[in-house]
């Protein structure tokens, strides 16, 4: 859970906590400086089905707590 109770996840079904939100804003604008001064750093690699599942699975739970009465 991060500030104000808010929940996140990533596209491949990984909570983000408060730590890890800054970690990946600090690796981004890494690669950026990276790609910026011409290194090509590829991407991710495409979702996979477990990824796309775990993600589903995930956002279920985080709705079934929220929808209950």
């Amino acid at each position: 859970m991060i500030g104000k109770g808010a929940y996140a996840l990533t596209p491949r079904g990984e909570f983000y906590t408060e730590n890890s939100i800054q970690s990946r804003l600090n690796m981004r604008d890494f690669m950026d400086t990276l790609r910026a001064s011409g290194v090509h750093t590829g991407g991710p690699p495409p979702l996979s089905y477990a990824d796309r599942q775990k993600f589903s699975n995930h956002l279920d739970t985080l709705l079934a707590k929220r929808v209950r009465p």
